[in-house]
Formats: C-alpha cells, sequence, structure tokens
C-alpha cells in the first residue's frame, strides 16, 4: 500500500474515531437514552487505536508497545489517577459522601492536625511501626535460619509457618479476641483479658500482625539464604569461621537487597494495619489525652475508616487519606533510599 494513502486512511481513521467518540460523551452529558451511545464510543476508540496503529512513522514500534500497555495504563488511570486527583478536590470541599456545596479550602487540612484523635492515631501508628516492622523481620529471619538449616522436617517447619498468612485478617483478628478475652483468661485463673488495658491491646495486636505476617516474609528471606552461593560458604567453612561468624560476615552482606524488601513490605503493611486492628479492639478501650478520651488502639487507617463511614465526615475523612497516602510515601522512599545505601556499604 502507499505510504501516503495509507497515512491518509490512517488520519481518517483517527478523525472518526474522535468524532465518535466526541458524539458519545455529547449524548451522555445531554441526558440522551439513545443506545447507540457506548457501541459509538467504543467504535470511536477501535478507530483510533486502528487509526493510530496503522500510522506510518519511524517510531512504529513504540506506538505498538504503547497501545499494547494501554489497557493496564487505562485501568491504573481510572482506578488509582484519577480518583486520588478527585480525593484531592474533595478534600478542599464540605463533600458529603454524595455531592458538595461549597470549597473549604485548607479547612479540613487545619482541623485535622486540630484534632487530638488524629494526632494521637499518627503517634500511635508510628510506634507500632516501628516495633512490629522489628518484630517481623527479627521473628521472620530466625525462622529462615531454622528452615534452611539441617534441621529435619523443614520442608513442614516452611508450610506450617506460611499457613497464618493465608487466612484473612478480618477472620483472623476475631479468632484471637476470643483467645484473649476467653482462653486467656480461662487458662491464667483470675487474669483480665489484655485487650482492656490501653498499653496491652497495642502489644496484642503486635503478637498476632507478627504472627501472622512473619511466615510470608520468612519465605523471602528463605529464597534469599538459599541464593549464597555454596562454594563460598565452603570456603569460609575451610578457613575456619564459625556459624555466627558466617552469618554475620558472609550471609548477611550478601542478601542485603533482600533486607531491602522485607523493611519495605513489613513497614508499609504496618502502617496501613487496619483489618486487625478492626477486628481486635475496633480501636479501644479509650484513655484520655489532654483531658479528652481517645480511642487507645486506633491506628491511622482505621481513623480514616470511623471519620468517614461512622461519623460521615467524608471529606474530613478524605483529607485525612490523602495525608495519609504522602506520609506513607514519604517514609517507605526515604527507608528504601537508606537500604539501598546500605547494600552498597555493605
Amino acid at each position: 500500500m502507499n505510504v501516503q494513502l495509507k497515512k491518509t486512511i490512517s488520519i481518517a481513521a483517527i478523525a472518526a474515531g474522535i468524532l465518535c467518540m466526541a458524539a458519545a460523551l455529547y449524548m451522555d452529558f445531554s441526558g440522551s437514552s439513545s443506545a447507540v451511545r457506548g457501541p459509538l464510543l467504543i467504535a470511536g476508540a477501535v478507530l483510533v487505536m486502528a487509526g493510530v496503529y496503522l500510522l506510518p512513522t519511524r517510531k512504529h514500534r513504540s506506538i505498538i508497545n504503547v497501545l499494547f500497555l494501554f489497557p493496564l495504563i487505562f485501568a491504573f488511570a481510572v482506578t488509582v489517577l484519577i480518583p486520588f486527583a478527585c480525593g484531592i478536590f474533595y478534600s478542599m470541599t464540605d463533600w458529603n459522601g454524595i455531592k458538595f456545596e461549597k470549597f473549604v479550602g485548607l479547612g479540613n487540612y487545619i482541623s485535622m492536625f486540630k484534632s487530638n484523635d488524629y494526632i494521637y492515631s499518627f503517634v500511635v501508628t508510628f510506634i507500632f511501626t516501628v516495633i512490629n516492622m522489628l518484630a517481623v523481620n527479627l521473628v521472620a529471619f530466625g525462622l529462615a535460619l531454622l528452615c534452611t538449616s539441617k534441621v529435619k522436617g523443614r520442608n513442614f517447619y516452611r508450610a506450617a509457618y506460611f499457613i497464618p498468612n493465608l487466612i484473612g485478617g478480618i477472620v483472623l483478628g476475631y479468632v484471637w479476641q476470643f483467645i484473649f478475652n476467653k482462653v486467656m483468661t480461662t487458662v491464667i485463673e483470675g487474669s483480665t483479658s489484655m485487650l482492656t488495658d490501653p498499653n496491652l491491646a497495642i502489644a496484642a495486636i503486635l503478637i498476632v500482625s507478627t504472627w501472622q505476617y512473619a511466615g510470608y516474609i520468612m519465605m523471602i528471606y528463605v529464597t534469599g539464604l538459599q541464593s549464597v552461593p555454596k562454594d563460598i560458604l565452603e570456603a569460609s567453612n575451610v578457613d575456619g569461621a564459625n556459624q555466627i561468624t558466617t552469618l554475620l560476615k558472609i550471609k548477611v552482606p550478601m542478601i542485603a537487597n533482600t533486607f531491602t524488601v522485607c523493611i519495605f513490605l513489613t513497614l508499609v503493611n504496618s502502617f496501613k494495619q487496619f483489618d486487625l486492628n478492626l477486628a481486635i479492639t475496633n480501636g479501644a478501650p479509650s484513655r484520655i489525652l489532654a483531658g479528652k478520651p481517645v480511642q487507645a488502639t486506633e491506628f491511622l487507617a482505621l481513623n480514616i475508616y470511623n471519620t468517614a463511614i461512622s461519623k460521615n465526615q467524608y471529606a474530613l475523612g478524605q483529607t485525612k487519606a490523602v495525608v495519609f497516602f504522602i506520609i506513607l510515601a514519604i517514609v517507605s522512599l526515604t527507608q528504601v533510599s537508606i537500604s539501598k545505601k546500605k547494600e552498597v556499604e555493605m
């Protein structure tokens, strides 16, 4: 086919596709009930993509790559980018979940930072994240060392330690709530449930979170430890290095990238903790902060949920969600940057 003719057909297809999509969108916004709106919009998109595909250009390969990635990019934009942009917009309004009547600017952000319960949730979430990140990684690494040793039944141990991660957080939370409230108080006669004490309730969530997530992180550590070349380990053994020296001087430095991945995953998972928090305590019990009661175990994700759903303050809840995303992004990127530098040093 003549290049000029091919170019003309491509441009005509693109123009026709744009017109079809414009007509479909016009009918939609004008309230038309015509049944051709959907097919017209799809036909227009197909024509545009076909025209771009056939367009003769030196960057044809790049165009093809973009076309094949388009469904994924479109889905990501519809489910992530556009809702996030709308969320930022709604955070500056008095949105009630359905509509908004006026812009309030930074009013929601100012109210959020003046709220005692939000500040407390941020602090307790930060403390939980640090402790849980350390606990999960230490337990997981210890289990990984056990499961890569010559102990009998190590494959059984791997499966057994990983199983808790397969149980849904809500179900797991209610099971452990029963254990804390009924089983432990029965076994230890005269004791009270950990969930009735503000500090012990946080410790209870830490125990369950570590028990659930350590098995998953363990599998990543197992993969990293198994990737250490055996000839290096044999050479260290010949040179007289004991197990501790081999671990600290050879294994740990050689799986530094594994530590980066595991720390990142546990950091993000701990900071976003919601299902266990909801099922085990639902924010209870209460404690007094600056003369006002606050939920002692209400982490940030649960605080956002309660603000929007329980209190019907959707605009304020969306504001907290935007700040939550920004904080999580900054903390995660900072952690990865520091870990990458440590990898180079090791």
